[in-house]
C-alpha cells in the first residue's frame, strides 16, 4: 500500500528521469482517471491519512483492502480533519467520507486496489529485484556490524547518535518506542527522504528510499531450461525446478536422481546465492524457492 500512495504521489512529482522515467510513462497511461480524482486530494502534501498504509498490507494486498474498509469512522474524522490543516480545501465527497459513508469508502478502497494493480503490479518482480538487492546489502551490514552498524549505514538521510534515530522527514516529530521497535520498510517508488505515520500511537513505521540498482531494470527476463542450465549448471537447474511448494533433502535426492550428499553440496551453494532458503521442520530439512529464485526460473515447469 506504500508503493500504491507514493505511485500517486510521484504522477505529481516525477523524481529523477533516469530512475522514474519508464515506470512514470506506464502510469500515466494506465493510472484509471477515477481512481486518482479519488486518491490524488488525499495524496498531496507532506501528510496523507495513515489509514490509507494499514499495517495489515503485510499480510497482502487483499488483507489491506479489507483494513482500509473497515476504517472506524472516528479514525476517519480524525485523519480528514488533519489533512485539510495541512493541505486546505477539500472535496465534497470528502466530508462524507470523514462521517464514515461506506459507500465512498468502499469506491477508494477499489480506487487503491485498482492504482496498484495498473501501476504498480506490473513492475511488481522489477521492484522486488531492487527490494532484494537492497535487503542483502542492509543483512550484510547486520551481519558484520551489529544492529548499531546497520542504523549508521543509513547515513545522511538517517543519523544514529545513540540511543537516538535522527531522520529527515518532511514533518517535525518525535517518536518514542518505549520498548516497541521500529519496523524498517525499503521502498521502490519513495525518494528524497523516508516516510512515517503521524499517529504515535500505531506502530513504529520507518519507509525509506532505497538506492536504485540500474542494472536491476526490466527484473530477471524468465530464462529457458538450456540458459539456466548454462549458468548453474543442470543439477542445479533441476533442483531449482523440482522444489516446487517445498522439498526435503531426500526428497530432491530421490526426484533429482543424485545422492544426499550432493543434495547438500547443491542446495549450499543455491543458498549462498539466495535463490533457496532452508528451514528445519521437525528433524527434516526443508528447501523452499526464494522470490529471487522463482523470477530466475520465470515461466519453467
Amino acid at each position: 500500500m506504500w508503493e500504491t500512495i507514493f505511485s500517486v504521489w510521484r504522477l505529481r512529482r516525477p523524481g529523477p528521469e533516469l530512475v522514474y522515467g519508464r515506470w512514470r510513462g506506464h502510469a500515466l497511461k494506465a493510472s484509471r482517471r477515477p481512481d486518482l480524482e479519488l486518491l490524488m486530494p488525499l495524496v498531496r502534501g507532506a501528510y496523507y491519512p495513515d489509514f490509507l498504509t494499514p499495517a495489515e498490507g503485510s499480510a497482502g494486498l487483499q488483507a489491506a483492502i479489507e483494513a482500509i474498509k473497515s476504517t472506524p469512522a472516528t479514525r476517519l474524522r480524525e485523519e480528514l480533519e488533519e489533512l485539510v490543516r495541512h493541505a486546505g480545501p477539500k472535496p465534497s465527497w470528502m466530508s462524507q467520507l470523514a462521517d464514515g459513508d461506506t459507500e465512498i469508502l468502499t469506491r477508494l478502497a477499489g480506487a487503491l486496489q485498482s492504482q496498484y494493480e495498473s501501476a504498480i503490479g506490473p513492475f511488481w518482480s522489477e521492484a522486488r529485484a531492487h527490494i532484494e538487492a537492497e535487503r542483502s546489502r542492509r543483512a550484510r551490514v547486520l551481519l558484520d556490524h551489529g544492529a548499531e552498524g546497520l542504523l549508521d549505514s543509513f547515513r545522511p538521510m538517517m543519523r544514529w547518535e545513540p540511543p537516538v534515530l535522527e531522520v529527515d522527514v518532511p514533518f517535525d516529530q518525535t517518536l518514542h518506542l518505549n520498548g516497541r521497535g521500529l519496523l524498517l520498510v525499503p521502498s521502490y517508488l519513495s525518494w528524497g527522504t523516508p516516510d512515517t505515520l503521524r499517529d504515535t500511537s500505531l506502530p513504529p513505521v520507518l519507509v525509506y528510499p532505497i538506492e536504485h540498482d540500474l542494472t536491476l531494470r526490466g527484473g530477471l527476463r524468465p530464462a529457458d531450461g538450456e540458459s539456466l542450465a548454462a549458468l548453474i549448471g543442470r543439477t542445479r537447474t533441476s533442483l531449482l525446478e523440482s522444489l516446487g511448494d517445498g522439498r526435503t533433502t531426500s526428497e530432491l535426492a530421490r526426484r533429482v536422481g543424485v545422492s544426499a550428499a550432493s543434495v547438500s553440496q547443491h542446495t549450499a551453494v543455491l543458498r549462498e546465492a539466495r535463490l533457496i532458503q532452508t528451514s528445519r521442520a521437525g528433524k527434516a530439512v526443508v528447501h523452499t524457492l526464494t522470490p529471487l529464485g522463482e523470477q530466475l526460473l520465470g515461466e519453467l515447469p
